[in-house]
């Protein structure tokens, strides 16, 4: 007869409420990362951490990694009109897109680390098959590339300046004729 470990009710609990896709393991790996000169692996691993959990958070939606990596006082320095500023502000983009795109998923081309700045080079990939506003979807894929600034502080992104190709998307998406 084999014995195994009962597990009490809190041991259960506790690994039910920790994700375990938080796992440092299963956070996007850059394509190709660069280091600045001034930094050793051992400064830019905080940073570069905090950059990998939000790239999970816009490749899953799995809103605990944006938790783990936005700081409280998050600030999006080119806030999109009727978006919420903070740490909300990215829940609910994300949100909203994965409405009209439920397989997104974002790919790290490339990476740079400098001072307290994480740079990243961003492609999106999915399929259009939700709503974008009244737009439905017809199962078009999109694909569209950003660049993200990232300030980190005290491990966490604390600013973000963003840009997308949202003439791209709209286009795929059929809100702008080609």
């Amino acid at each position: 007869m084999t014995t195994r470990p009962i597990l009490t009710a809190f041991a259960f609990l506790t690994l039910l409420s920790t994700p375990p896709a938080l796992a440092e393991d299963t956070l996007p790996q850059p394509k190709k990362l660069t280091i600045s000169q001034g930094l050793t692996p051992a400064q830019a691993q905080p940073l570069l951490q905090a950059a990998r959990r939000y790239y999970a958070f816009w490749n899953t939606g799995d809103e605990a990694y944006a938790q783990a990596a936005l700081a409280p006082d998050f600030v999006d320095l080119n806030l999109p009109e009727s978006r919420p500023q903070g740490p909300t502000g990215p829940l609910v983009a994300s949100r909203t897109f994965r409405k009209a795109v439920p397989d997104l998923q974002v790919s790290v081309e490339e990476v740079w680390v400098a001072g307290n700045q994480v740079v990243g080079r961003l492609r999106f990939t999915g399929h259009f098959t939700g709503l974008f506003g009244d737009l439905q979807g017809k199962g078009q894929s999109i694909q569209f590339d950003a660049v993200d600034i990232y300030t980190v502080k005290d491990g966490r992104i604390a600013a973000n300046w963003h840009l997308e190709d949202n003439l791209a998307l709209l286009k795929q998406l059929g809100v702008v004729k080609p």
